[in-house]
């Protein structure tokens, strides 16, 4: 799993998380944002839209609220990146592109 050098990602009890599962944590470079650039976007995204907007009463509340935006996110928000197709319009694509490319069994 790739994190950059934030407290939250150098801490004793991530590493014996990851650790237990088996998990190999890669950081990125000391002040160099660029070489997670994508989970940088994603994570201003997360915070401008989501956190900095909400208020949260109870956990339970803070998972159904992100269960919401993340469902719109994936299915209702068009990417850029992804030819501005939704990420699930954009897995169905290349899914059925997969589907067609693959020999016909005789």
């Amino acid at each position: 799993m790739t994190v950059d050098n934030g407290t939250e990602f150098t801490s004793k009890a991530l590493d014996e998380w990851a650790w237990r599962r088996g998990v190999k944590l890669d950081y990125t470079r000391p002040g160099k944002p660029t070489d997670n650039g994508l989970i940088e976007a994603f994570n201003g995204r997360l915070r401008d839209e989501f956190l900095n907007v909400n208020e949260f009463i109870t956990m339970q509340d803070a998972r159904e609220k992100l269960k919401a935006w993340q469902h719109d996110y994936n299915h209702h928000r068009p990417h850029g990146s992804l030819g501005h197709l939704t990420p699930s319009e954009f897995v169905k694509k290349r899914s059925d592109q997969q589907l067609e490319s693959r020999p016909t069994p005789v």
